[in-house]
């Protein structure tokens, strides 16, 4: 049984060795990657001449995203550079943080430089920020003088934004009287008079409520801010509250949402001094089709109840 044993375990190695066939090296170092260091140079300069002295009269561009669909050759890619040069101010074209270039040199498909960069540029006429990372894939000729085949993995999200931001558009309509306003007032004024139950029930129970003073990314769910509530009430008397100006509410055509955006005042005591303390209070407060509070981001100094 022993022998038996062996003979299945060297047969299972012998499997797995069988399987492994190098097909070649990859290296951290070489001239393939001093070539594509330039060749960005050259892009984020807008260095037409440089980009074309690399670039293959050959070239093929294609989007990895969409099953290797081709873009274009090289003039497709020159004019693209062009495009860079002409639109945007602050180009760069640099690794990735904590990324860098890899150089393979393979026996069946040639030599492919694997390039983890990250896309930096800031539309001149938008203002829209350029700041995402690419894979690229460069395929070689055999001295690493030219780039024959360029392979782009990218998120194409904010050339959208671009494209969407060179005409005036329209997203939605603008209420300066409407139930969801209406609804924000006695929100706020039935927790001015310490009618708390009548005051969230105005909310939707599953409702993410923010702050500017809260960690970035976070929220509290409705409980959780009338916990909140509690512990700052016995700290402070609220005293009053007065509109300022008058609320907008917005239904946007986009993601078909619904905000009040409306500006306050609070008025305060401090328990422990009898200090009073006013606060300018901005909040946005999202809805759902129900007409209720689904989300609220609100504005104010956190400082001044210091």
């Amino acid at each position: 049984m022993k022998n038996i044993i062996y003979l299945l375990s060297f047969l299972f190695v012998f499997s797995i060795n069988a399987q492994k066939n190098k097909n070649g090296t990859v290296y951290d170092k070489h001239p393939g990657i001093d070539l594509i260091a330039e060749y960005h140079k050259a892009v984020a300069d807008g260095d037409i001449e440089k980009a074309s002295s690399i670039l293959h009269d050959n070239v093929g561009w294609y989007d990895g995203n969409t099953n290797d669909t081709k873009w274009g050759g090289k003039q497709r890619i020159l004019g693209n550079i062009s495009w860079f040069k002409n639109y945007f101010d602050y180009v760069s074209f640099d690794d990735s943080e904590g990324a860098y270039p890899d150089m393979l040199e393979t026996k069946r498909s040639g030599n492919w430089l694997q390039s983890w960069f990250n896309v930096y540029g800031v539309h001149k006429n938008t203002g829209i920020e350029l700041d995402h990372p690419v894979l690229r894939l460069y395929r070689l000729n055999d001295d690493f003088s030219k780039i024959l085949t360029i392979i782009e993995y990218s998120n194409k999200r904010n050339f959208d934004m671009i494209r969407n931001s060179r005409t005036d558009r329209q997203n939605g309509i603008i209420y300066k009287s409407h139930e969801n306003i209406n609804t924000v007032r006695k929100w706020i004024y039935s927790f001015l008079n310490k009618d708390y139950d009548r005051s969230y029930s105005f909310w939707s129970p599953d409702a993410a409520i923010d702050n500017i003073n809260l960690p970035w990314g976070t929220s509290l769910t409705l409980e959780e801010a009338k916990k909140s509530n509690e512990e700052f009430l016995k700290v402070f008397d609220l005293v009053g509250i007065d509109e300022i100006g008058y609320p907008d509410y917005i239904e946007y055509d986009w993601l078909d949402s619904k905000t009040v955006l409306s500006w306050w005042m609070y008025k305060f005591v401090r328990k422990s001094d009898g200090k009073e303390i006013e606060v300018p209070v901005h909040h946005s407060n999202d809805f759902n089709d129900e007409g209720k509070i689904s989300g609220s981001f609100s504005y104010w100094n956190q400082s001044l109840l210091d």
